[in-house]
């Protein structure tokens, strides 16, 4: 499925248009397009009409797309050691059975992921070699500041440094249901995930 930002650059591909030339009808900066073709940005309703127009396509097109892409929900795991992520990503395919989950042992890869999908909840070592999972925070963080973040760790020394990178939660390793839950039921009710946490 692509997302709102595929289908607004594919269509503005179709058309012929530059990405700036696309921001002029807008009367927005390049910035704000180039924002919402990655996906860190969405247009909200009214301006979503305004692309339809620009891009010739029924605003409910759009529209449906959005809610569409809503409807995905991503989860990750990044931790370079292989044996945590087979641990770890049967225990959230449990909890969270209808969410589309996905492990990374490298950070690049994961920031590729989420530069291109929609990351709802992440959960992130900390020690992982030249990048640790601090300084992959702040940058998941950058793409998309609606991106739950937790910490894993086998060191509880690390939690008061954890706390200052805006993530919400905080597990020692090995995780279980229970710590994975206990921490899900902490972040905001705005995360309910559609009812598919078991």
């Amino acid at each position: 499925m692509n997302s709102l930002g595929e289908t607004i650059k594919y269509l503005r591909t179709e058309k012929g248009l530059s990405q700036q030339q696309f921001a002029d009808m807008l009367y927005v900066d390049r910035s704000t397009c180039a924002n919402w073709e990655t996906g860190r940005r969405m247009p909200d309703t009214s301006m979503i009409v305004n692309i339809s127009k620009v891009l010739g396509v029924e605003p409910s097109y759009l529209l449906d797309v959005m809610k569409q892409e809503e409807t995905v929900i991503n989860v990750i795991m990044v931790d370079d050691e292989r044996i945590v992520l087979t641990g770890g990503l049967p225990v959230l395919k449990r909890i969270l059975p209808n969410a589309n989950v996905k492990g990374f042992t490298k950070p690049s890869e994961a920031l590729e992921f989420a530069r291109n999908n929609t990351v709802t909840l992440a959960f992130l070592d900390i020690e992982m070699g030249k990048k640790n999972g601090l300084d992959l925070c702040r940058e998941l963080l950058a793409i998309n500041q609606r991106t739950q973040v937790i910490f894993l760790t086998a060191y509880a020394d690390y939690s008061l440094d954890a706390w200052d990178t805006g993530a919400r939660g905080f597990l020692l390793k090995p995780i279980s249901e229970d710590a994975v839950k206990q921490q899900l039921s902490r972040i905001s009710p705005a995360f309910s995930l559609g009812g598919t946490i078991k």
